[in-house]
């Protein structure tokens, strides 16, 4: 049983003892139970308060839980967010901005905090990450607050991923276990930390959000990949079948087009495919970021994903590849038959011409004869 806090014992054994001497019922039910010995009714009456104590903390957690006082969410609602725009929106609403004085540039990455004094973090990539918020106030904050903000948003493919989290008081460092984010507090219980005590454990919150902002962000290329295999499934059985294709060249520019964005959105646009953001780069080597930003990619399999994810858009590529021979072909064979028909008219204008000179000069022949 862990310690208990003499001050609070005494309040509840004093809110349990007022409960038994207001229910005559109770407090008789209660006399049957108890020993003769007064110091021993006095000793069951703390341990009730003790349990009455517990009870109300395992409830108090697991309301905690329900309203997302013990979770990490993370969602992408655009392809970009205007970081600019996204700090004056958060302060025309209240939120405070960078409270935790970090050294980020708000281009980078913007901190605020909302109910329940949960963090929020705002990354330029189109996505939020919210600490200790519930999961529908942070769905509101991202895809209502912020979308004025939102550069080309995505609300009909909103992605979304989230963790547990504790608190671990007696570690310095932070790590991931499972789908459970372990922060370690320990410096901020350290009086000789100073003001700024809680800026190493939101730096590692920011790390992890970091993390979890890439997988959303690769989520929803994922979802859009998806649905552009979905549009060009029947390619392949047709190819197989020998029919013919009936695509016009605006669907085959329009395919390769939407190809060449998603390979550029994973691959040139963004930092997903980097090993370390490059607002990391400066940060202290023992705060580990680097190593909390490695981890949540390893929990998500982001590095295999992004694998994946290439693989299949190089199998997209040849779909893409073989439509554009196939419509080439087609428009060779429209040329052909167009200088066929070409062709065919001259001959017919020729032939017309030799049948009227013919007509012309037998009807000469015949004026001569009479």
């Amino acid at each position: 049983m862990p310690p208990t806090d003499p001050s609070a014992l005494r309040q509840d054994v004093s809110n349990i003892t007022s409960e038994i001497l207001a229910d005559p019922g109770t407090s008789q039910k209660r006399k049957n139970l108890r020993s003769p010995a007064g110091k021993t009714s006095l000793r069951r009456v703390a341990v009730e308060a003790q349990r009455s104590r517990e009870s109300s903390l395992r409830k108090a957690e697991a309301s905690s839980t329900r309203e997302g006082n013990n979770r990490v969410t993370a969602i992408c609602v655009a392809d970009q967010f205007d970081m600019e725009a996204v700090s004056r929106i958060l302060r025309s609403h209240g939120f405070p901005i960078n409270p935790d004085g970090t050294d980020f540039e708000t281009d980078q990455v913007i901190h605020t905090r909302g109910v329940n004094n949960g963090d929020i973090f705002v990354f330029p990539s189109g996505s939020l990450v919210a600490w200790s918020l519930p999961e529908d106030v942070a769905m509101d904050l991202a895809a209502k607050t912020l979308l004025p903000a939102a550069i080309s948003p995505n609300m009909d493919q909103i992605e979304l991923e989230d963790f547990e989290y504790v608190e671990d008081p007696t570690r310095d460092n932070s790590s991931i276990k499972g789908d459970i984010i372990i922060l370690g507090t320990k410096k901020e219980l350290k009086a000789e930390v100073g003001p700024n005590h809680k800026v190493d454990t939101t730096l590692a919150k920011i790390a992890f959000s970091s993390g979890l902002a890439r997988s959303t962000k690769l989520a929803v290329l994922e979802t859009m990949l998806g649905k552009y295999f979905e549009s060009t499934r029947t390619i392949p059985t047709l190819l197989s079948r020998g029919s013919r294709l009936p695509f016009k060249s605006r669907f085959v520019l329009q395919k390769t087009g939407e190809l060449l964005e998603l390979r550029a959105q994973l691959n040139h646009y963004s930092e997903l495919t980097d090993s370390l953001p490059d607002l990391f780069w400066d940060s202290r080597h023992e705060l580990g970021l680097e190593g909390y930003y490695e981890q949540v990619g390893r929990a998500l399999d982001v590095g295999v994903r992004i694998k994946t994810l290439n693989e299949k858009m190089d199998y997209a590529q040849e779909i893409a590849s073989i439509l554009r021979e196939t419509m080439s072909q087609k428009h060779s064979v429209d040329l052909e038959w167009i200088i066929i028909v070409l062709i065919a008219v001259e001959v017919g204008f020729e032939l017309r011409r030799l049948w009227k000179e013919r007509c012309e000069r037998l009807a000469r022949e015949r004026l001569e004869n009479m």
